[in-house]
């Protein structure tokens, strides 16, 4: 457990020299396996008619790049991890390919999207809290050049299928406005899977589900799995594979409650005693098929020789809802290991070093400069971005550039009560929440969220007892530290024997602070209800309404206002936490 510190250089917001941790050498979590599955064999979803197959052809560049992304699909809710949930496809795909074990996301939807698609962490986009609600005149900042519009610029055509989540208050805000030829999906964080409805709060409920920038009334009726999978093969249909390279990002809804599915997908699971878990897995098992459609038509259309298909989930599994991170600590929502890392894989005949695992230190930002230079682009179109280009790493198994992940600072989340900046050894105010991965070591201060490991056998309704069988949380604590490539499953906090890390990991928190935007998180809008709105949710702010940032979401809990002393200044809401440095919101 003894890591090594030394000096690194990283590019956060400019050109700048900093400190980093360096020395990660992760270990390997769990036995990998897979089933075998034929990805040739007819579609089971669809069957429709066999197309002339076009066979191989000089490979161009560059490539064409499929990035699916699932929404709630916890560490240990894919075959190659779990002994419960079957995913031949999934499993096959990752073992010929790379299996990334060392791969980090965001604990929860709006900021992992946002991540991705400006390559910039939360604090520089002013997304760092929560996730953007229906009702909220709130988006991805205008000023973000996205990945889709880089992409356009290189000569991709471009395309997104499903789960949207990054604001549509105004028509500035959609994703065709964003860098997408096309979109068709859900502009809200959860729809019904068959009527497309979705719901902020009791009576506050619409239609949600979109073809481009119209209202898609008469497409309900059909899983949003399989609509979704269907579209995307729609589109590699259409599109000439030889002709144009194609950027598709398929957001799948799955496997994000409510916990709804086929029938015929729920047999193979009726020895499963958790209820919701048996549901689940029959969701997992929707996706894992398909995968498998959408392989198939990558190589029945001509596309597969020269695609990079790159798989992610958006943050951890939650219990309740039938998700599973263990081993891990934690779930959905926390900075716990189980909350931020990630399942993800990269498939592609490109690869130079196939049917591995890589170890190497990748976060959620990294695939912006990353696709950026698989698609041709040079460095100048991603300066200023958080992400490093990991495609060696991925590609070749050479050494990760990145050595450091702010997984976030959030100065409006609660503050632990028992947090102080002299708990913080006069460097950083402990009473707020936030996290830091460096090298081998990870840093949480304040409060990181429900930190217990919970089995997934385990079912809801169990007594209290048998949920806190392993709680090893400190109700006062509120500074962890923990070698993660020696301690994956955060049992060991060392923040005692090691003051000196703590002490360099707080400083770096107080550098990234000092380079954070104002927080955007304003109040609801009664303007946004669909019932003003011909019963969907649609944008409700016109583009030339100037944006007011100057008052907060009026949540039910008000605990984090009696810690933090509200002022004028500037033209901005300044947010002074108790002996703690300011931050600005608009």
């Amino acid at each position: 457990l003894s890591p090594r510190v030394c000096s690194a250089q990283k590019h956060v917001t400019g050109t700048m020299a900093t400190t980093a941790l360096t020395g990660f050498s992760m270990m390997s979590l769990l036995s990998l396996g897979y089933l075998t599955w034929d990805l040739m064999s007819p579609n089971q979803v669809e069957n429709d008619p066999e197309k002339p197959f076009i066979g191989r052809f000089p490979v161009p560049q560059p490539p064409h790049i499929i990035f699916i992304m699932t929404d709630d699909q916890g560490f240990n809710d894919i075959g190659y991890h779990s002994s419960d949930i079957r995913t031949p496809v999934l499993d096959k795909l990752a073992a010929d390919g790379v299996k990334l074990e060392n791969y980090y996301i965001q604990p929860i939807c709006t900021p992992s999207r946002s991540q991705f698609i400006t390559g910039r962490y939360q604090i520089h986009t002013g997304l760092q809290h929560s996730i953007i609600r229906p009702c909220q005149p709130n988006c991805l900042p205008f000023d973000q050049v996205t990945l889709p519009q880089r992409l356009q610029e290189l000569g991709y055509s471009t395309h997104m299928v499903g789960k949207w989540h990054l604001g549509f208050y105004k028509k500035e805000c959609l994703p065709t406005r964003r860098g997408f030829d096309t979109y068709f999906g859900s502009l809200t964080g959860s729809v019904n899977y068959y009527t497309y409805d979705g719901c902020d709060g009791a009576g506050l409920c619409g239609f949600d589900l979109h073809e481009g920038e119209s209202v898609a009334w008469g497409q309900s009726g059909k899983y949003s799995t399989h609509l979704y999978t269907q579209r995307v093969r729609k589109i590699l249909a259409t599109h000439d594979p030889q002709s144009q390279p194609l950027f598709i990002f398929l957001s799948f809804q799955a496997v994000h409650t409510p916990l709804q599915y086929p029938d015929e997908y729920i047999y193979p699971y009726l020895g499963l005693e958790n209820v919701a878990r048996r549901k689940y897995a029959a969701m997992v098992s929707a996706v894992d098929e398909a995968v498998r459609n959408i392989t198939y038509a990558l190589r029945k259309y001509g596309y597969y020789q020269n695609s990079v298909i790159i798989f992610s989930t958006d943050n951890g599994g939650q219990p309740l809802s039938g998700g599973s991170n263990w081993p891990l600590r934690g779930r959905k929502g926390t900075y716990w290991e189980g909350g931020i890392r990630g399942l993800g894989f990269v498939h592609s005949p490109l690869l130079r070093k196939k049917r591995r695992v890589s170890k190497a230190l990748v976060h959620i930002t990294d695939w912006y400069p990353t696709l950026v230079g698989l698609a041709g682009g040079d460095e100048s179109l991603t300066e200023g971005v958080d992400g490093y280009n990991v495609w060696e790493a991925i590609s070749e198994g050479k050494e990760s550039p990145r050595l450091e992940i702010l997984h976030n600072i959030d100065p409006l989340y609660n503050h632990a009560r028992t947090g102080s900046l002299q708990k913080g050894y006069g460097i950083w105010n402990t009473a707020i929440q936030a996290s830091i991965r460096a090298g081998d070591w990870k840093l949480l201060t304040g409060d990181p969220g429900y930190g217990d490991w919970i089995p997934p056998q385990i079912l809801p309704g169990f007594p209290s007892s048998w949920w806190k069988q392993e709680r090893h949380t400190r109700p006062r604590k509120t500074v962890w530290l923990f070698n993660i490539s020696g301690d994956p499953y955060e049992r060991y906090d060392l923040s005692e024997q090691r003051p000196d890390v703590v002490k360099q990991l707080l400083a770096r928190l107080v550098y990234y602070n000092r380079t954070a935007v104002p927080v955007r998180y304003p109040s609801e809008d009664p303007r946004a209800d669909p019932y003003l709105n011909g019963g969907a949710w649609v944008p409700w702010v016109g583009d030339e309404e100037e944006d007011n940032w100057g008052s907060f979401f009026q949540k039910k809990s008000m605990d984090w206002k009696k810690k933090l002393k509200l002022s004028k200044s500037s033209g901005y809401m300044c947010v002074t936490a108790l002996t703690c440095p300011v931050v600005c919101v608009h």
